[in-house]
C-alpha cells in the first residue's frame, strides 16, 4: 500500500516536487539574469562584478556560478534560444516555403512585432552600446553568432540530404546571416544616432525588402563595370602595381587633428 506521500504509488507526488525544484531554480535563474542585465545596462558590463551581481540578487557568488558558467553567460542568458532559433524557423516553415521565404517573412513580421531579434524596439540601441563597450561581449556575441549560423547549416545539409561540410547549405547560411545581421545593423545604427522607431519604419521595411530580393534572385549582375569605363591602370612589367600620383598619399591618410595618427578618407 502506498503511504500517506505517495511515495509507493507511482512516484506522482516525486514527479511533482522535482517540477516545482525546476520551476524554482529556473525563475531563480531568470532572476539573477534580469538584475545583472539591469545592473550591465546601467553601469556597463565592465564596471559590474560578479560580486555585485550577487548582491543585487541577494544570492552568494556560488549561487551566481552554479547558473552562469561565466559573466558573459550572465549577460547572453538565453544564448541556449538564439543559437536555435533559426533552426528551429526554418523546420517550423510552411509548406512550399524557401529558405529564403521563410526568413523574408520572419523578419518582416518581426518589425511589425518590434521583435528583439530585428532590433527594431525601443531599447536596443542601449543594448548595443553595451556590447559595443566591451570586447568581451563582442567577442561572445560573434562565438553566439557563428554557432547559430553552423546550426542552421545543419539543418539545411539534412533537409536536402547533403553532407553536413557541403559547401552550399554553409554558404546559404552564412548569407542568410548575413543579410539580418547587415539589416539589424543599420537600424542599431540609426537608433544610435537619435532616430526614432517611427522616423525610420518606412526605410527599414523598404531596405528589408531589397536585401531579401538580393538574396532571392542572387547578386550576379550586381554593381557590373560599365562598359565605357576604363580599366584599371595596370600593374608594371616587374608585377608591381603602377605608383600612385605624388599627390595620392595626402588623399588616402593625413594626420588626424590633435593626435598625429594617421586616418584613412
Amino acid at each position: 500500500m502506498a503511504d500517506d506521500h505517495g511515495t509507493g504509488g507511482g512516484g506522482a507526488p516525486d514527479a511533482e516536487r522535482r517540477g516545482l525544484r525546476e520551476r524554482k531554480k529556473r525563475q531563480t535563474r531568470r532572476r539573477i539574469a534580469d538584475i545583472a542585465t539591469g545592473l550591465f545596462l546601467t553601469r556597463g558590463y565592465d564596471n559590474v562584478t560578479i560580486a555585485d551581481v550577487a548582491r543585487a540578487a541577494d544570492v552568494s557568488v556560488n549561487t551566481v556560478f552554479n547558473y552562469f558558467g561565466t559573466k558573459e553567460d550572465l549577460f547572453f542568458d538565453r544564448q541556449d534560444e538564439v543559437i536555435e532559433d533559426a533552426a528551429r524557423a526554418f523546420a517550423d516553415r510552411a509548406p512550399g516555403e524557401s529558405a529564403v521565404a521563410v526568413f523574408r517573412r520572419r523578419f518582416l513580421e518581426g518589425l511589425d512585432r518590434n521583435a528583439y531579434r530585428t532590433g527594431f524596439h525601443e531599447g536596443s540601441e542601449t543594448w548595443a552600446r553595451t556590447v559595443r563597450e566591451s570586447p568581451a561581449l563582442i567577442a561572445k556575441q560573434l562565438e553566439i553568432g557563428h554557432r547559430a549560423q553552423r546550426r542552421l547549416a545543419a539543418a539545411f545539409a539534412d533537409e536536402t540530404d547533403a553532407d553536413p561540410d557541403d559547401i552550399t547549405a554553409r554558404a546559404a547560411a552564412a548569407m542568410i546571416f548575413a543579410v539580418q545581421q547587415t539589416l539589424v545593423e543599420q537600424i542599431l545604427q540609426r537608433k544610435m544616432a537619435g532616430q526614432s522607431l517611427e522616423e525610420m519604419r518606412r526605410d527599414v521595411y523598404a531596405a528589408a525588402e531589397r536585401a531579401y530580393d538580393l538574396l532571392e534572385r542572387g547578386i550576379g549582375g550586381y554593381a557590373t563595370k560599365p562598359a565605357d569605363q576604363p580599366a584599371a591602370r595596370p600593374a608594371d612589367e616587374g608585377g608591381t602595381p603602377a605608383q600612385a600620383p605624388p599627390h595620392a598619399a595626402s588623399q588616402t591618410s593625413r594626420p588626424r587633428p590633435g593626435t598625429g595618427k594617421s586616418v584613412s578618407s
